[in-house]
C-alpha cells in the first residue's frame, strides 16, 4: 500500500500548490466517511481480467466488479472509492482517438429553468425530475429520527445510514435524468448553445447579517434548493463532453437580456416580459412562452459569437 500513501501526500502538495498560486482556496481536511478513497498510479502493478471481471491490485488481491463498460487503451492508474457502504473501482486509460465527425448537423439553444428544466429553441421541453422534492418526506423522517439518537451510538449509526442511503438514491435518480436527457440532446444536434449560468452566485444566501438582515430569506432558501436541485452545472458539464465524443460544440453565452430581447424586432425591454412564462413585446406584439423566445436568444447568441445586447 505505500504507492496509495504516497499518492495521498502528491494530492496534498498540489492541493497547496494550487492554493499558493491563487488558482484554488485553502485544502481543506477530509472528514473520515465523506469521500473516501485511494488510488493506485503504477500501472505495473495493476492486472485486469475483463472476461472475468476481475481486477488485481497490491495487498487486495484479485477482485470481481461489475463490468460496467469495456475498458479501451492501456491502463494507468486506478481509483477506488467508497460510497453509501458501496465500493467502486475507476479505470483510467490512454488511447489514442481519431477526431470524430458529427452525424447531426443541427443546432439548438437551450434555456435553463426550475419550472422547465430546460427548453430548446425548437419549441420542445424537458420537465424537470425535482429529485429532492420526491424524497423530501421520507428524508426529513429520516433525519428527524436520526436526531433523536444518541450520536455515536448503534442506532444512531443505522439511522445515519439510512439517511444516506436517500441521499443516494437523490443523487443516482438526478445523475441517471441528466446522463439520459445529455445524450439524447448530444446525439441529435451538432451544435449546442447554452446559458453560463453561475450556479455558485444564484444560490447565494439571503441571510445577510446582524447589522443587516437580508430580506424574504426562507423564499429565497426555497429558490436555492430548487435550483440545486436541478443539477444546471453537472448538465452542461455532461453535455460539454459528451458534443465532443460526438464531434459537437458547446458554446456558452452570458445570459444577459436573453429574456428580455425579442426575437422578431430586437427590442430589448424588461417590460417584454409580462409574467414569469408570457413573453410579449411591447414594439412588435410578438408573443411566445418566455423560456422558449430565451432559448431562440440563446441559440443567435451563440451563432454570432457574442452576448445578446
Amino acid at each position: 500500500m505505500t504507492h496509495p500513501l504516497q499518492q495521498s501526500l502528491k494530492d496534498l502538495e498540489r492541493a497547496y500548490a494550487h492554493f499558493f498560486a491563487k488558482r484554488a482556496d485553502v485544502p481543506r481536511f477530509k472528514k473520515k466517511g465523506r469521500r473516501d478513497s485511494f488510488r493506485y498510479p503504477g500501472p505495473k502493478q495493476i492486472k485486469l481480467d475483463q472476461g472475468n471481471s476481475r481486477v488485481f491490485l497490491p495487498k487486495l488481491g484479485w477482485l470481481r466488479y461489475r463490468n460496467s463498460r469495456d475498458v479501451l487503451g492501456r491502463v494507468k492508474n486506478v481509483t477506488v472509492s467508497q460510497s453509501c457502504g458501496k465500493w467502486f473501482v475507476a479505470i483510467q486509460t490512454e488511447r489514442e482517438v481519431e477526431q470524430p465527425v458529427p452525424k447531426a448537423t443541427r443546432a439548438v439553444g437551450i434555456d435553463m429553468g426550475i419550472a422547465r428544466f430546460a427548453t430548446l429553441s425548437d419549441g420542445s421541453l424537458v420537465e424537470p425530475l425535482n429529485s429532492v422534492k420526491r424524497h423530501a418526506t421520507a428524508l426529513r423522517k429520516a433525519q428527524q429520527a436520526m436526531s433523536r439518537k444518541t450520536r455515536f451510538s448503534n442506532n444512531w449509526k443505522k439511522a445515519k445510514a439510512r439517511v444516506q442511503r436517500l441521499h443516494a438514491r437523490i443523487g443516482n435518480a438526478r445523475r441517471d435524468y441528466l446522463h439520459k436527457t445529455s445524450t439524447t440532446i448530444s446525439q441529435t444536434h451538432a451544435m449546442v448553445c447554452i446559458e453560463d449560468l453561475q450556479v455558485r452566485n444564484m444560490s447565494q444566501s439571503a441571510a445577510g447579517t446582524t447589522e443587516q438582515p437580508g430580506r424574504n430569506v426562507r423564499a429565497k432558501s426555497g429558490l436555492n434548493k430548487a435550483i440545486l436541485d436541478q443539477g444546471w452545472f453537472e448538465f452542461r458539464r455532461q453535455l460539454d463532453y459528451k458534443l465532443a465524443w460526438n464531434g459537437g460544440w458547446l458554446i456558452a453565452v452570458p445570459p444577459r437580456n436573453t429574456i428580455r430581447t425579442c426575437p422578431e424586432c430586437g427590442h430589448v425591454s424588461a417590460d417584454n416580459r409580462r409574467t414569469q412564462a408570457r413573453f410579449e413585446c411591447v414594439d412588435c406584439g410578438f408573443a411566445e412562452h418566455a423560456d422558449v423566445v430565451g432559448a431562440i436568444n440563446v441559440l443567435r447568441a451563440g451563432h454570432a459569437g457574442s452576448p445578446v445586447k
